[in-house]
């Protein structure tokens, strides 16, 4: 490895390492706008200047490899100086040169307080100005309703072109002109594709990106920040939800390499404003066909009067997709002391959690495994639908490796190219019997993985497609030592969770479908709605409903007493993500009105059924939960699941429809009770819906 001296102190670094990363190795500032860790280097700035021994001009320090020095006249390792004159004067000019045309927005500007620009001429600029000439005007740009544009700000740095097209794989932004004339804009002016577009607002290093939605809202410094967990999908990404008094006022990703990177979707960024509409602040009881306000104590008297007359067998309990372990903990234990049996956390209806223990029904891989993969198969999956921030590391593996991706299921556009094998079970079928050519590239693969999707086992025949994908995950080599490439990939924040504290219907209980057609028939005469949305409300037929939850959504419409819960930001949780990674989840903000959090509710509810449960705390309730799924109290950790149980999902007969697999995800923007309530995603679902149309015509 080559030895650099920086600033006088020796180091040595890995081959093809920037002077910018060796500077920052060696513990030295160097100050940049252009350079980001995770794009390509487009060296527009120069802000990163640096001496080097022996170089009459500074050097650009992002677009210099150390490899690319020499060594001294005697061998001596080459050396980089970052606080010389040269180096303070060239820095000063460049900023110059930088504000020459810079509006002096600062007061009005959404990006004061966090601006890198205002930092760096803090720290590097000058405190004159020897330019007089009219500063140039610049059009702002229509790029969509999520990102404000003020392109007179905008110093041409490129990170949101080169974020649209190499991360979010799609070409929306480009310059046009040249020099002074040179625009960022996105051609035609028509709005943004890219489900990730928001993360140009954090990559703008001055104020030309700002967020639409929270324009002129607040100041950074006005804000609580709370880092906590999103649920919006079931990646789990990190994210920061800022707060004023009780409103949420705007959240922001957090970086974690082996969940999100630094990215998080539009749906998760945006979706605040969902949070305070449609809210249920209060119980409600249904009288003469109509809801009216109650007191808690009504709202628990009635439920507890219906609970009491009926038999367990006829009452069913469904856990929503938006739920922490916590509270299904909390609604499972609760069941199994009321001796019902009929209780399942998958609101999708999929046969997980059966068999195969929990490597049947978890990311095995890791999302940062995917990186790994050298051969890729997607059954049942639009992941550009499902998992935005995880398809971007699918994209990472294609671009940076070429690795070959086949799909089964939708013809859709996933931003990388793709061998699409088929549209269902019957293509399957012949990868499991060795036939075909994408089963060559599976089995010639060092790391092969296999991605199942909701579309492909939330089915009637969802088992039979289940054990399809493990016999032909083993068929390939994707399970063996030191890689496990089964994956299955989840939509619901809540899913695995459920299923880790196996929230599964007990012996001789009815699943969800089962559930819902008992309801429907007249077996059922009592359901338990946990924030349950998704299902058919009008299979519920004459049962008495109770729907505990946060939105007046579907389950609210239907119900005859609502209990109102905590949103994800006013509660602590702990949620597991797709990968089976546990994650806590804290308080941003309070519940409004007579909300409560969810645990709270059900403890509060139990002690007047007389089954009081054992907690009067959350971490009491914590210590309880670890004794039964001790895996969960290593937060942040990729806990292994046992590949041989992997066998016994394999081995499962079964017949598979000949349907073709369709994404449970029809609309991104609305997938949820907050999305749904949210005027954002509203507009951004309208404005998809019409591009499709006007691209049908």
């Amino acid at each position: 490895m080559p030895k650099i001296k920086i600033d006088g102190s020796e180091i040595e670094v890995e081959n093809g390492t920037t002077l910018l990363q060796a500077c920052e190795i060696a513990g030295a500032e160097v100050p940049r706008f252009c350079y980001h860790e995770r794009l390509s280097i487009a060296g527009n700035c120069r802000m990163c200047l640096v001496e080097v021994k022996g170089t009459p001009k500074p050097q650009a320090s992002c677009a210099m490899s150390v490899n690319d020095l020499r060594p001294g006249p005697n061998g001596e390792p080459p050396e980089v100086f970052t606080r010389t004159p040269q180096v303070k004067k060239a820095r000063e000019g460049v900023m110059e040169f930088l504000l020459i045309n810079h509006p002096l927005d600062c007061p009005i500007c959404d990006q004061g307080g966090e601006c890198d620009l205002q930092d760096q001429a803090m720290a590097y600029g000058i405190d004159r100005n020897r330019f007089h000439e009219n500063k140039r005007a610049v059009e702002d740009k229509y790029i969509g309703p999520l990102v404000k544009t003020s392109m007179n700000r905008c110093i041409q740095c490129t990170r949101c072109v080169r974020f649209t097209t190499e991360v979010g794989g799609v070409e929306d932004l480009g310059a046009i002109g040249r020099g002074e004339d040179m625009e960022i804009t996105t051609y035609l002016e028509r709005a943004m594709t890219s489900e990730l577009q928001g993360n140009v607002i954090d990559l703008c290093p001055v104020g030309a990106l700002t967020s639409k939605p929270y324009e002129f809202k607040a100041r950074p410094w006005e804000l609580r920040k709370t880092e906590t967990i999103d649920v919006m999908d079931a990646v789990g990404s990190n994210i920061r939800v800022d707060a004023r008094g009780r409103e949420v006022m705007r959240i922001l990703p957090r970086s974690n390499d082996d969940v999100n990177e630094e990215w998080i979707t539009d749906k998760s960024r945006f979706v605040w404003d969902g949070l305070k509409s449609q809210r249920l602040d209060r119980p409600y009881i249904r009288e003469m066909g109509k809801l009216r306000p109650a007191t808690w104590n009504e709202a628990f008297a009635r439920i507890a009067e219906q609970i009491k007359a009926t038999a367990p067998d006829r009452i069913g309990v469904l856990m929503g997709d938006l739920n922490s372990v916590e509270e299904m903990y909390s609604l499972k234990t609760l069941a199994t002391q009321l001796g019902i049996g009929n209780v399942d956390c998958r609101q999708d209806g999929s046969p997980l959690g059966e068999a195969g223990g929990r490597a049947g029904y978890i990311f095995n891989p890791g999302i940062a495994g995917i990186e790994r993969a050298d051969a890729i198969l997607l059954i049942g999956t639009n992941p550009r639908m499902e998992a935005a921030v995880l398809n971007a590391r699918i994209r990472k593996a294609w671009r940076n490796r070429a690795v070959p991706i086949g799909v089964i299921g939708e013809h859709a556009d996933l931003t990388y190219r793709y061998s699409y094998l088929g549209a269902g079970p019957d293509t399957l079928v012949e990868l499991v019997e060795g036939r075909g050519d994408f089963i060559e590239k599976l089995k010639n693969a060092k790391a092969p993985l296999i991605i199942v999707g909701a579309g492909a086992i939330s089915r009637p025949d969802g088992k039979a497609v289940l054990a399809n994908a493990a016999k032909l995950a083993q068929a390939c080599g994707a399970i063996k030592d030191g890689w496990n490439g089964f994956a299955v990939l989840h939509t619901a924040a809540a899913r695995v969770g459920g299923l880790d504290i196996c929230a599964l219907p007990a012996q001789g209980g009815r699943s969800t479908r089962e559930i819902l057609a008992g309801a429907s028939s007249g077996d059922i005469d009592f359901v338990y709605l946990l924030g349950a949305d998704e299902i058919d409300m009008a299979s519920l037929g004459r049962a008495f409903v109770v729907y505990q939850g946060t939105h007046g959504d579907a389950g609210a419409h239907r119900a005859d007493v609502i209990l109102p819960g905590a949103a994800y930001t006013e509660k602590s949780g702990t949620f597991v993500n797709t990968e089976g990674r546990a994650q806590l989840a804290y308080r941003a903000a309070f519940p409004p009105g007579e909300a409560r959090e969810d645990w709270a509710i059900l403890r509060a509810l139990s002690e007047l059924l007389g089954k009081k449960l054992p907690w009067d705390s959350l971490d009491q309730l914590r210590a309880e939960l670890y004794k039964v799924a001790p895996h969960l109290a290593r937060i942040n950790q990729l806990v292994p699941a046992d590949a041989a149980g992997l066998q016994e999902l394999a081995d499962r007969a079964g017949a598979m429809a000949s349907d073709a697999f369709h994404s449970p995800v029809r609309d991104f923007y609305l997938t949820n009770p907050i999305t749904r309530a949210s005027f954002t995603m509203a507009e951004c679902s309208a404005l998809r819906h019409r591009t499709r149309l006007q691209a049908a015509e």
